[in-house]
């Protein structure tokens, strides 16, 4: 859906982006993580022409973003910032209807896409009427977020968008971020420099350094096959809990104990070993099982079993 070809951004001698090259499969969460000043941002907003490249090719969906004028690329690209972009003098409907209004829809088909859009963010139909300022920050993300989603665009562009919230806030977000269908058919570039949101939220992760590219790849790839002493150290902080994070039911799959339960709550073996900590967490007192869809075994789950599980999978991989 998105290649990016050599891209490279000057600021005098400064190389703010140094020749990077990466793709972005279509309905896939590339998260671009780095500390500030690496390159990130600079990247993101390159992709829509907020800022224009020194040299370079960015094609989204077969299409050279140069082809057209930025205006109108943008307008078929949702874009969150860090602090929501929401005009102040503006009701939260007339926030939303802005994209549409330039694509020329009417009144109905706008406020029939923002009742619907409203509801799947946990805000009632009334604050459709109430001002940026009449919100807290955590609605007033979800509010950017659904403007950004209001054209229904097959790419979504997301600079820092939890990075002003609260941490309780930002967690919450976060998983109503995850469980979002709107999302799910979305292919989605997010900047961060949360490493924990990064694992969380990503199908891969492009960590930067100076402007470059250190590597590419999933979570568990960066975290079992590190390219150098960067990444390691980039992540060393937060290691464990960053392997229960990309680690799946999936992965531990064959070391763990077949289903002996009479009754039990199944969930789902896609889920991560983090995820199903927190369930077991959650439902102390029911066994949990996980089904495979593919043959029909079912695995128990217990915390010993599962940290056995998750421990022969790391010794194998490292």
């Amino acid at each position: 859906m998105i290649a990016v070809k050599n891209l490279c951004k000057h600021f005098g001698k400064v190389k703010a982006v140094d020749d990077i090259s990466f793709d972005v499969k279509e309905g896939e969460n590339l998260i671009l993580l780095g500390t500030s000043g690496c390159g990130k941002t600079t990247t993101l907003k390159m992709i829509n022409r907020l800022i224009e490249p020194t040299k370079g090719d960015i094609s989204v969906n077969g299409k050279s973003i140069y082809q057209q004028s930025p205006e109108l690329l943008r307008r078929g690209i949702g874009y969150v910032l860090q602090n929501n972009g929401l005009f102040p003098h503006y009701t939260v409907a007339q926030n939303m209807a802005i994209v549409p209004q330039l694509l020329g829809w009417d009144k109905k088909r706008i406020n029939n896409r923002a009742d619907e859009l409203i509801e799947k963010i946990h805000l009632q139909k009334e604050q459709l009427n109430a001002y940026p300022d009449q919100l807290s920050g955590g609605q007033q993300q979800r509010v950017g977020l659904a403007r950004a989603l209001m054209a229904d665009p097959p790419v979504l562009l997301m600079d820092e968008p939890f990075g002003a919230l609260d941490p309780v806030t930002r967690f919450k977000i976060r998983r109503e971020f995850k469980e979002l269908d709107e999302l799910k058919r979305k292919t989605i570039i997010m900047v961060t420099h949360d490493v924990q949101e990064a694992f969380e939220l990503g199908d891969r992760i492009c960590l930067m350094d100076k402007g470059r590219i250190v590597q590419t790849g999933t979570p568990a790839e960066l975290l079992f096959k590190p390219a150098n002493n960067f990444v390691k150290e980039f992540l060393a902080k937060q290691r464990l809990q960053l392997e229960f994070k990309a680690v799946t039911l999936f992965d531990v799959w064959d070391s763990l104990p077949d289903d002996l339960a009479e009754t039990h709550t199944a969930i789902n073996k896609n889920l991560t070993v983090w995820e199903v900590l927190e369930t077991l967490t959650a439902n102390a007192k029911q066994p949990l099982t996980a089904a495979n869809p593919a043959n029909g075994q079912t695995k128990t789950l217990t915390f010993n079993g599962l940290m056995a599980a998750f421990y022969q999978y790391e010794t194998a991989e490292a």
